[in-house]
C-alpha cells in the first residue's frame, strides 16, 4: 500500500505539474477556451461512460445542478482563465500564482456563512504568501527585464479565487457518491460552459483547424489522457487511501515542477527573483498546512 500511495503521489506531482507547460503548447495554435472545452468534454464523456458501465448511479437533477456550479467555478473559472492567461504569462509563473490556491481557500472559507475565521498563524502565512506574489509580479519584474502581462496576472489571481470558491462550495454540495462519477459530471458541465464562453468570445470566427500545429494536438491529447484521466484518477484514489496532509503536498510540489519544466523545455526565464518568490510562496503554503 505504501508503494501504491507514493506511485499515485508521483503521478500527481509530475502529471499535474507538467500540465502548465502542456497548456502553453496548446494555446500556441488553439484558442484557450475552445481547447479547454474540448479537453473536459472528452474527459467527462469517458469518465461518465466508464463509471456508468461500472454500475455507479446516474446523477440526479439536483446533483447535475451542483456539478454544473462546481464545474463552472473550477474548470471555466479556474482552468479556463489559466489557459487564457498562458497566452501571455510564462507557464512556470502561472503555476506559482495558482500555487496560492490554499491561501485563497482560507479566504473563501472565512467569507462563507458560518465559515472558519483564520488564526494569527494562518493570517501570517497569508501575508507571507501575498508578499511572494508581489515579489513575483510587482515592480521588481521590470528590473529583471521581464515585466508580466497585467491582465494575465489578474486572470490567474481570479482563477485561484474561483477554484477556491468552487472547492469550498463542493464540500457541502449534493454530488454523486463516487469521486470519479462526480469528477466526470463536473468535467462534462465545465466543458459545456467553456464551449459556450468560446462561442460568445468569437474564438471560432478567427480560427481554423488547419492552423493547429501537431505539437498543440499532442499537448491536448496529453492533457486529456494524463492531466484529466490519470491525474484526477490518482488524486481521487489518494483521497480515499492516504492522509489529507500528504495528499495536499501536491499544492507546493506542482509549481516547482512547472517552473523547471518551463525552463528546460520552453526556455522560460528562471531568474533569482522567480526563485526567491517561489521559495516565499511555497513556504507560506507549507506554513499554513
Amino acid at each position: 500500500m505504501r508503494a501504491k500511495v507514493w506511485a499515485a503521489l508521483l503521478a500527481v506531482y509530475l502529471v499535474w505539474g507538467s500540465t502548465y507547460l502542456m497548456i502553453r503548447f496548446v494555446v500556441e495554435t488553439l484558442p484557450p477556451f475552445l481547447s479547454a472545452g474540448l479537453r473536459f468534454l472528452v474527459s467527462g464523456v469517458i469518465l461518465l461512460g466508464w463509471r456508468c458501465l461500472a454500475g455507479d448511479a446516474v446523477p440526479t437533477l439536483r446533483q447535475w445542478r451542483s456539478a454544473a456550479i462546481v464545474g463552472a467555478l473550477l474548470l471555466l473559472g479556474g482552468n479556463g482563465l489559466v489557459c487564457w492567461a498562458e497566452q501571455t504569462v510564462p507557464s512556470g509563473v502561472a503555476a506559482l500564482i495558482i500555487g496560492t490556491v490554499p491561501l485563497f481557500l482560507v479566504i473563501a472559507d472565512a467569507l462563507r456563512p458560518n465559515g472558519t475565521r483564520p488564526s494569527l498563524r494562518v493570517l501570517a502565512g497569508l501575508v507571507i504568501g501575498f508578499l511572494g506574489i508581489y515579489l513575483l509580479v510587482g515592480p521588481s519584474a521590470i528590473s529583471d527585464g521581464m515585466p508580466l502581462n497585467g491582465p494575465g496576472v489578474a486572470a490567474l489571481l481570479l482563477a485561484s479565487l474561483l477554484w477556491a470558491t468552487g472547492s469550498i462550495y463542493s464540500k457541502n454540495a449534493d454530488l454523486p457518491k463516487t469521486a470519479l462519477m462526480t469528477t466526470g459530471a463536473e468535467m462534462l458541465c465545465g466543458g459545456f460552459a467553456l464551449m459556450i464562453v468560446s462561442a460568445l468570445s468569437e474564438e471560432w470566427g478567427a480560427f481554423s483547424f488547419a492552423q493547429v500545429s501537431a505539437g498543440s494536438w499532442l499537448a491536448l491529447a496529453y492533457l486529456i489522457v494524463f492531466g484529466s484521466m490519470i491525474g484526477f484518477a490518482s488524486y481521487a484514489w489518494l483521497l480515499q487511501n492516504a492522509s489529507i496532509p500528504l495528499v495536499a503536498t501536491y499544492a507546493y510540489v506542482n509549481p516547482l515542477v512547472a517552473v523547471f519544466l518551463g525552463n528546460w523545455f520552453a526556455q522560460e526565464p528562471l531568474t533569482p527573483r522567480i526563485l526567491s518568490a517561489s521559495a516565499i510562496i511555497i513556504g507560506s503554503v507549507i506554513f499554513n498546512s
